[in-house]
């Protein structure tokens, strides 16, 4: 018999879908909404506090990129920042853009306006991993291929793209390679020029930043027809007054990941193998790993428990705070990404995403594992 577990509030195992504020972050904000609240446009003393925390966050975020300041530009999110990146690279030219089967609305929605557009899209199948072939990538490129668009890791199963070896080969056919990062940025340690991009999204509440902000990459000498037009802000790439407070806050978390990212990789990788573990030892043969088994993030665990299904399962736990996938399509059973990879309905259907976050405690692990044991193998029972 599976012992019975007290929690007494929601393990939360959603990192995947928003992160808390890491610590400091929210009186860093504060500062730009109360004290210093003024337009960093406006020449007169209240503007020059907003200015300078715009540079500094710049140069925060930057560092943990491995890039410069100039290379960065502020975005309402990470979905305005995809939307940049894959319109205005392709925008008032001829030609076709290359991105896969499993990347994240954001990009494959922006894709299908494009397409609406006149502009070609081929989208790439993945492996029963979620991986992308380089040999495939290959085959796509045309002398008109204006550019490739996969994502580094994927939002649902975690796995991890080969970025550098498909930028490489996007580089050689004379096009433009962009990512969406915004599940890497601040969990793995990366470098865009490690990385070889042009172009790299960030989504702030990813990694203990605020909602509402993200940033785009843009190496230098890349040149972008703006989507939003006005005043003339962030170089002219993305005009409207910028989130000061946001960003303020965005860069107070890049700065906190660039001192502890790599610390807090290792510890997730070995809480999520863990989870993991006491699951597969409890489950047997019922449980199913979704994803690549080493290429992938260090916090996500996507599994399938035969003969349940996903959704239905987290909802008799409260205790657990998780999802069955993207948070742009929870409680769907239907994961465009799970079929994308071939995997079959019913496997689909018992889908469910365990990622972790800093906060997350060897203790709340345990506990999440005996819940979700308890309720798969008690299907009648409530949390």
């Amino acid at each position: 018999m599976t012992p019975e577990v007290t929690v007494t509030s929601p393990i939360y195992l959603d990192h995947n879908a928003t992160t808390p504020l890491t610590p400091g972050v929210l009186s860093v904000m504060t500062r730009y909404l109360a004290t210093d609240f003024g337009n960093p446009s406006s020449a007169h003393g209240y503007g020059h506090a907003p200015k300078d925390a715009l540079a500094t966050s710049r140069a925060q975020l930057a560092e943990l990129l491995g890039a410069q300041p100039t290379e960065i530009v502020f975005t309402g999110c990470g979905s305005e920042a995809n939307t940049l990146a894959l319109t205005g690279a392709t925008a008032a030219r001829a030609g076709n853009l290359i991105t896969q089967a499993t990347e994240h609305p954001a990009v494959l929605e922006t894709c299908r306006a494009l397409a609406a557009r006149g502009i070609r899209v081929n989208v790439l199948p993945v492996d029963e991993h979620g991986l992308v072939s380089a040999n495939d990538l290959a085959a796509a490129l045309t002398k008109d291929t204006l550019l490739v668009s996969i994502m580094h890791a994927n939002n649902e199963t975690g796995t991890v793209q080969p970025i550098a070896e498909l930028a490489n080969l996007a580089h050689e056919a004379g096009a433009l390679f962009h990512t969406d990062a915004a599940q890497t940025v601040g969990k793995l340690p990366l470098c865009v020029d490690d990385l070889g991009v042009d172009l790299l999204t960030v989504a702030g509440h990813k990694f203990g930043g605020p909602k509402g902000v993200g940033a785009l990459y843009v190496r230098s000498g890349v040149e972008l027809t703006p989507v939003i037009h006005g005043g003339g802000q962030e170089r002219g790439l993305r005009s409207g007054t910028e989130n000061v407070a946001g960003i303020a806050g965005m860069g107070a978390a890049a700065e906190h990941a660039v001192k502890n990212v790599a610390t807090n990789q290792c510890r997730l990788v070995a809480l999520r193998d863990l989870l993991h573990y006491l699951l597969a030892d409890a489950l047997g043969e019922r449980l199913m790993l979704n994803g690549h088994p080493t290429h992938r993030l260090a916090n996500t665990l996507n599994v399938s428990i035969a003969a349940t299904a996903g959704a239905q399962l987290l909802s008799r736990i409260p205790q657990i705070a998780a999802s069955t996938g993207s948070a742009c399509h929870d409680g769907s059973i239907n994961s465009p990404v799970l079929a994308a990879m071939g995997m079959d309905a019913d496997r689909a259907a018992a889908a469910i995403r365990l990622s972790l976050g800093p906060s997350t405690t060897e203790d709340q692990i345990r506990s999440a594992a005996s819940l979700l044991t308890a309720a798969a193998l008690n299907p009648r029972s409530h949390g």
